[in-house]
């Protein structure tokens, strides 16, 4: 008779649960809505489920507004609107109109879709430069923001601290400073994006973005302008803005958080280390509940995303009647 052991039994029960996360996700995909919003100056694409309170999803890089589906089903169901959209320079036609790129311009962005989805609040979350983005929109009305979740990316000075005197941090930043260099269009494209299937590897060194997902994004990346603009992020990363006016705004989209706030971080996280989030309660007025995942990378809402919703539901619906 045949035997089974527990290692091949767990794989074969984890490969079934990644086939049913796959084939829910299927589902609700069909059952978000796409438009364009007009706000800031932009006309910024939209993913969109349910109805009631607003919950704005926001992604970072390299990812997309797509990556966000089974969380806006999630939180439809759950009476929530749901809203993903691109962050500015992410699709053709989508070049920052200030010529911007900077936390204080995609906070200002989240802001201004607020407003012209005519909400008078939301909740935010928020993935790496999206975290950013919910981050700099917190600090610049708080009035505006009802919740705040952080993915992945930390808030306060730990992290510029790092990038000076962490040579981990350094490490895991390397395609950072790559980014600035005349090399770095051509060798991101090179073969079909596979700088950016490296990237998601390292960051996520046990998730594997599946095939359908991977050439949705290269397709994100192949847009005309959109490589050179969503690389502008990083090109623009470690330089104030020129204009005296704009650097004191950006101060203050770096300013303390009212909004109160969760935060979560894999420990298997290859981009940021999970360190780099110790003491950050300290920039939030009114709250932050941190919480460091494990077994999960940087992409934690697609490596666990029945986990990390947990979290993020239990966050948000605290105070709900």
């Amino acid at each position: 008779m045949p035997t089974t052991s527990a290692s091949s039994a767990s794989s074969g029960q984890r490969s079934a649960d990644l086939l049913e996360h796959r084939r829910e996700s299927s589902q609700a995909t069909n059952r978000i809505r796409e438009r364009t919003v007009r706000a800031n100056g932009l006309d910024f694409p939209i993913l969109e489920a349910g109805s009631g309170r607003l919950v704005l999803c926001l992604h970072g890089f390299p990812d997309h507004a797509q990556s966000w589906a089974h969380f806006l089903d999630r939180l439809a169901q759950e009476g929530y609107w749901a809203v993903a959209p691109a962050l500015r320079g992410y699709w053709a036609g989508g070049a920052a109109p200030d010529g911007s790129y900077r936390a204080l311009a995609t906070g200002q962005d989240v802001l201004a879709l607020i407003e012209a989805l005519g909400a008078e609040q939301a909740d935010l979350i928020g993935h790496d430069f999206g975290a950013r983005a919910a981050y700099a929109a917190a600090s610049l009305d708080a009035a505006r923001i009802r919740k705040l979740v952080g993915l992945a990316v930390p808030y306060g000075k730990g992290l510029p601290t790092a990038f000076v005197a962490d040579g981990d941090q350094q490490r895991r930043s390397w395609y950072m400073f790559f980014f600035h260099t005349r090399l770095a269009e051509a060798a991101v494209q090179l073969n079909d994006f596979a700088f950016l299937d490296r990237l998601w590897r390292e960051w996520s060194p046990g998730y594997v973005l599946p095939p359908a997902n991977r050439s949705a994004l290269n397709e994100t990346f192949g847009q005309p302008g959109v490589l050179t603009q969503t690389l502008a992020y990083y090109r623009q990363l470690f330089t104030p803005p020129s204009d005296a006016a704009a650097q004191a705004l950006e101060v203050r989209a770096s300013g303390p958080i009212a909004a109160p706030s969760l935060y979560l971080h894999g420990t298997e996280d290859g981009c940021m280390s999970p360190q780099l989030s110790e003491g950050m309660e300290a920039m939030f007025k009114n709250g932050l509940e941190r919480v460091v995942m494990p077994g999960v990378g940087h992409f934690l809402h697609l490596e666990q995303p029945d986990a990390v919703l947990s979290r993020v539901l239990r966050f948000l619906n605290a105070d709900r009647s």
